[in-house]
């Protein structure tokens, strides 16, 4: 444990890093010492995750410079752990390594406050599967219900009451009715601790603590930022979109690109093609995703190669039957390819030129696929096991 002595030593640290986690398009990583980042995460109640890598390691490069950067990753991993990039060849991975063992590249780390291993994987892995991990493990720390207990038993003291919001948010549980009975018990808003309980407790944005925070729009930026308001504010709105999905309700993602149209305009019109593309493609509705997908390229990813390589990564598993479709992955499949040059982008061009009986061409790709990847175990596996597809293909 650490002294309060020692935490007020930290703060100016700990609020620097917190101020450039905000600005950040990825993953902000840490660049304290292993002591101050377990302070760190005591002080602000997170995880630490620690990408384990070497310098030499292929999948760790493609991670850092194709998952890590992205900006979905970066929301959800600076809001949630307090993350740093180990090498472990050096200082302080070696030692690191004496009490977490690290037998691949990379290793992935999510660790308590105390120094106790919550969960530990092995592998680079794609944007999904990554924002899938650090939510299951999330979960796994679910103190809710010790919360709970003194919540039920009357317990109403704010910071207890916001520490129990905060732990249902980080477990995917309701926690509207726990927020509303607070804020509905509350005089004045716009004390400093309220709006903080405010910024907090807003999941969603087709809720009435959404629209109490727009409307204290003004003192919550006083007592965070705009970046921090504006992060909240996104999330809500993406929240929403989820929530419009999974109740077949294409008048929330209206509700959510309204919201974002007034509140956030500057990034309203990227916001609106992902949403449509999203419940599109839940609702299986080719023609729609298509069109949204096409506007969100020629406007917002532009030549952007991973982002291409996503898009056409999606309407390939997605709407693949259908030719139209795949046509334009195909085409967006290429672009990424030649943009970015990777081995992975040239093995989903060689896969979709297969799916579109393009054969020659696909086995073309699939060996560049295969050249490129040279030094990266993983990836040289998955190209030949393309080119054997391709060769036995009619």
């Amino acid at each position: 444990m650490y002294t309060l002595a020692r935490i007020l030593l930290l703060l100016p640290l700990f609020v620097a890093s917190s101020a450039q986690a905000l600005r950040a398009e990825g993953i902000e990583f840490f660049h304290g010492t292993w002591e101050e980042a377990l302070a760190l995460a005591q002080t602000e109640d997170k995880l630490i995750f620690v990408d384990a890598y070497t310098t030499w390691c292929g999948p760790c490069k493609r991670m850092a410079a194709t998952v890590f950067t992205q900006s979905e990753v970066g929301n959800f991993f600076n809001e949630h752990f307090v993350c740093m990039k180990i090498d472990m060849e050096k200082e302080p991975g070696l030692n690191f390594q004496k009490k977490y063992p690290v037998r691949a590249y990379p290793t992935l780390y999510f660790i308590d406050g105390e120094g106790k291993a919550v969960h530990k994987g092995q592998g680079a892995l794609p944007v999904k599967k990554l924002l899938d991990l650090g939510e299951k493990v999330l979960r796994k720390v679910d103190k809710s219900a010790d919360y709970a207990k003194a919540y039920e038993a009357g317990d109403r003291d704010p910071q207890l009451v916001l520490s129990y919001v905060k732990a249902l948010i980080r477990a995917g549980k309701p926690s509207g009715m726990v927020a509303n009975e607070y804020l509905n018990a509350q005089k004045d808003l716009n004390t400093d601790f309220n709006l903080r309980f405010l910024l907090a407790a807003t999941v969603e944005a087709d809720t009435r603590i959404f629209d109490k925070l727009l409307a204290h729009r003004e003192g919550a930026v006083a007592v965070s930022s705009a970046a921090e308001v504006d992060e909240v504010i996104r999330k809500a709105c993406q929240k929403t979109v989820g929530k419009a999905i999974e109740y077949d309700s294409p008048e929330l993602v209206d509700e959510a690109k309204d919201k974002m149209n007034r509140h956030l305009p500057t990034e309203a019109g990227a916001f609106a093609y992902r949403a449509d593309m999203d419940y599109a493609r839940s609702s299986k509705d080719a023609g729609r995703y298509l069109k949204a997908c096409r506007g969100y390229v020629k406007k917002v990813v532009k030549s952007n190669a991973a982002e291409l390589h996503t898009v056409a990564q999606d309407l390939h598993r997605s709407f693949g039957s259908e030719s139209a479709a795949l046509n334009q992955a195909e085409k967006y499949a290429k672009q990424a390819a030649e943009n970015g040059g990777l081995a992975e982008y040239y093995a989903t061009y060689a896969s979709i030129l297969l799916d579109n009986e393009k054969k020659s061409e696909a086995l073309a790709m699939a060996q560049k696929s295969l050249d490129l990847a040279k030094g990266d175990p993983r990836q040289e596996a998955v190209a030949n096991q393309l080119i054997r597809k391709i060769e036995r293909a009619g």
